[in-house]
């Protein structure tokens, strides 16, 4: 017999401390891919991919939660309220439970089954049962119990023929027994038997697959595989079938008055005598095609969640009116590519494999963030434009934006309308030849402005694939089969352009391949010691920083080409490595990491996304990394990172993650041209508050001493960038105390000076 007694300490459960209050950071979810949903008497709870929503239905206030708030950003299988308790609780797929305490908003890890010894596949939380202050939680592999009052878990029941794992789907009471609904047939034990651990105690009584259990007024259904809802009747301890649904049910709950059924087409909505009182269609909500995944009643409102269209609602009653109440935000939480302006930030989500394989074809919209919140241009507005990867916002004129399509072409959107799908119809682009004459397949990546207005293109596997769309309209390309050794296999990335106009283009089989027009000369920097040093051929991605240094990520680590200069003088160029020391040991930064986007903020710090190790922030040359941030460390929802981009002019830093989107608020901004909008904030700094001043509207290399109003020196740095923070210390020694501080800005050469005052108040 198999025991799985779980007799673990509150210790085991881990509060997540980094989101709490965490000024930082922010989360910009999608909700429209609803997992689960829970309920009370006044509010509705959905659970989307990784995030989750609460309407009030008192006030209609909507709260959302993530990662940024504490959640994981693994996967929700599903959500229940605890109305007793005023706690929520949220069963990830991977076996992880967060419980949120209502009242105060604490959030809190808790990784018992998470840590379990048992194969990862079958973790997954399935269904919560209450009673009397137990939630009975169904898995993948039994029956675990948890107290809600103390955080502590019971036994664990593990139920299958002669104690084995067995997937739970759903466990309901009645009668006495507690019942589990399971892929081998319905069992069922007295809830007051004391050794339920034990597998010789639970009663198979109903053979089959099954999905769906729920006790009804004064009866039990159950429903299988087979999409039968039966009825259990207790003289003969058997289910008899009274339904027979069309489709596989998804979702299925009880309320004191309906038994709803959800199917992908239709939620069938039960009462008390199983007579059907209305059945919602998905062909009935106009302007959108909804696959349904569950539904509940709420007084007289019935919530749908949806997997694609988020949370709609209508009356019970007969009605044509339906409503979607989703939160705002991006279409997807996979974003692939982003782009930030002044005041917007734009979206794609197409994508490719890393075998750059854009198959199967996605066709989704493209989004906008701004002061007004999302904006979504749909798919069937794009021309046909499919796996859209990147997106580049024009310099010169922030309301012209091209999206690249790894398939289709370039589209170009002017004031928020796509306005013209550049093909090889239609401009200089080319489609790939090997699929044969009636083929078409436009592989459109990096995109890059110089500083003429010029847009420069890169387009993968074929003979001229470097194109540039000039500012009057005409198109001119550039054969890179000239140096690129097969043009079939070689796929490009992202362009950087330097200060003299050399292009930068990143490559999957011929490492990073430099061009500028005025030579007409193609350059190329790969692996070898002698033809470049890479430490592989395969760059995802090249960033020229503000010292004319340019920044290489490779799929086995980090490069450096110490000035771009060199395209011009030398016939090699050659990279080098960055040797950091940790533990008194030379070592490589990055060594073997796989280097998905280098971007250079406005202090010439450098963020660089991994694939699978998180974000990291290093020093302008490299020697210091100032973070790291993971999962397990931030608000960051995946290790995976897709791209990255900053607001120079706010200095937030965009991280887009195949599992959401988040932002972090640092110093990032770029350097002014003078001092005339220096900014100090907070002030003044009250007692209860924690962080750091910030002194904004700074030019590049200014000095900065702060003194005391004794003229007493506490704090001296030079910026890098618009911004610095002092941490209110004195050299980081003691908190200063309290009164009027001096800041004293000037530029490097003294020319031009700046005086400001904060007040510190403990």
């Amino acid at each position: 017999m198999k025991k799985g007694i779980l007799y673990f300490l509150f210790l085991s459960c881990i509060q997540v401390s980094f989101a709490q209050n965490n000024l930082l950071w922010q989360g910009y979810f999608s909700y429209n891919e609803i997992k689960s949903l829970a309920q009370s008497p006044t509010a509705v709870f959905a659970a989307s991919e990784n995030a989750l929503f609460t309407k009030d239905l008192s006030t209609n206030f909507i709260k959302t939660t993530n990662t940024v708030d504490g959640l994981s950003g693994q996967t929700i299988s599903v959500i229940y309220h605890s109305v007793k308790s005023n706690k929520t609780i949220i069963g990830y797929e991977n076996g992880l439970i967060i419980v949120i305490n209502d009242a105060d908003g604490t959030v809190i890890n808790v990784v018992d089954i998470l840590n379990k010894e048992l194969p990862a596949a079958i973790k997954k939380i399935n269904h919560f049962l209450e009673f009397n202050g137990i939630i009975y939680i169904s898995c993948d592999f039994g029956i675990v119990q948890f107290n809600l009052a103390t955080m502590q878990f019971g036994d664990s029941y593990f139920i299958g023929d002669n104690g084995a794992e067995i997937k739970i789907n759903q466990t309901a009471l009645f009668d006495g027994f507690i019942y589990a609904v399971t892929v081998n047939g319905i069992r069922r034990a007295n809830i007051t038997n004391q050794n339920l651990i034990d597998y010789r105690q639970w009663t198979t009584i109903a053979a089959g697959s099954w999905s769906h259990i729920a006790s009804f007024g004064q009866d039990l259904y159950a429903i299988n595989s087979a999409a039968n809802v039966s009825r259990f009747n207790a003289g003969s301890s058997s289910f008899v079938g009274i339904i027979q649904l069309p489709q596989p049910v998804l979702d299925s709950r009880a309320t004191a008055s309906s038994f709803i059924v959800t199917t992908s087409n239709t939620v069938s909505i039960y009462n008390s005598q199983m007579a059907l009182i209305r059945q919602i269609d998905a062909s009935q909500i106009a302007g959108i095609s909804p696959a349904f995944m569950a539904a509940t009643i709420i007084n007289q409102t019935v919530f749908i969640g949806t997997k694609e269209n988020g949370l709609i609602t209508t009356s019970l009653s007969f009605s044509t009116t339906f409503d979607n109440i989703t939160p705002s935000g991006p279409a997807r939480n996979n974003i692939f590519g982003i782009t930030t302006s002044s005041k917007e930030l734009w979206a794609v989500y197409g994508d490719y494999a890393s075998n750059y394989n854009p198959y199967p074809l996605d066709s989704y919209g493209i989004s906008k963030f701004d002061e007004k919140g999302w904006f979504e241009i749909p798919y069937e507005k794009l021309f046909g434009a499919k796996s859209l990867a990147k997106i580049t916002v024009n310099p010169n004129n922030e309301k012209q934006v091209y999206a690249s399509s790894f398939f289709s072409g370039l589209l170009k959107i002017e004031n928020e309308e796509p306005a013209i799908l550049y093909n090889q119809t239609n401009s200089g682009l080319e489609s790939l030849t090997f699929g044969g004459p009636t083929y078409i397949d436009i592989r459109i990546n990096g995109t890059a402005f110089d500083k003429a207005g010029n847009l420069w293109v890169t387009n993968s596997l074929v003979n001229n694939g470097l194109k540039v769309l000039k500012t009057n309209g005409q198109w001119q390309s550039f054969a890179t089969s000239t140096i690129v050794k097969d043009v079939l296999s070689s796929n490009f990335n992202t362009i950087a352009i330097d200060k003299n106009g050399t292009k930068w283009l990143a490559s999957s089989q011929n490492g990073v391949i430099a061009f500028n027009e005025s030579t007409n000369k193609f350059k190329n920097i790969t692996e070898g010691t002698d033809t470049g040093n890479l430490p592989f051929r395969n760059v995802r991605a090249v960033a020229v920083d503000t010292r004319n240094q340019l920044w290489i990520g490779t799929t086995k680590g980090l490069r450096i080409l110490s000035n771009v200069n060199s395209y011009q003088s030398d016939d090699q160029m050659t990279t080098n490595p960055i040797i950091i020391v940790e533990d008194d040991l030379p070592q490589e930064l990055l060594f073997e990491q796989f280097i998905t986007d280098i971007t250079v903020d406005g202090a010439n710090n450098k963020w660089i996304g991994t694939a699978d190790s998180g974000l990291f922030l290093v020093s302008p040359n490299g020697q210091e990394t100032k973070y790291h941030f993971t999962v397990n460390n931030s608000p960051l929802p995946s290790n995976t990172i897709n791209d990255i981009s900053i607001n120079s002019i706010t200095g937030e830093v965009f991280i887009a993650t195949n599992k959401g989107l988040v932002s972090f608020k640092g110093t990032a901004t770029a350097a002014n041209d003078n001092l005339n909008n220096v900014i100090v904030y907070p002030n003044p700094v009250r007692p209860e508050y924690e962080g750091a001043v910030k002194i904004t509207g700074l030019i590049d290399r200014a000095n900065i001493k702060i003194t005391d109003i004794g003229g007493n020196l506490v704090y001296e740095t030079t910026s890098e960038g618009g911004t610095i923070e002092w941490d209110t210390t004195a050299f980081g020694k003691y908190k200063v105390a309290s009164g009027v501080y001096m800041i004293f800005v000037s530029a490097q050469d003294g020319v031009e000076t700046k005086v400001k005052k904060v007040m510190i108040i403990r």
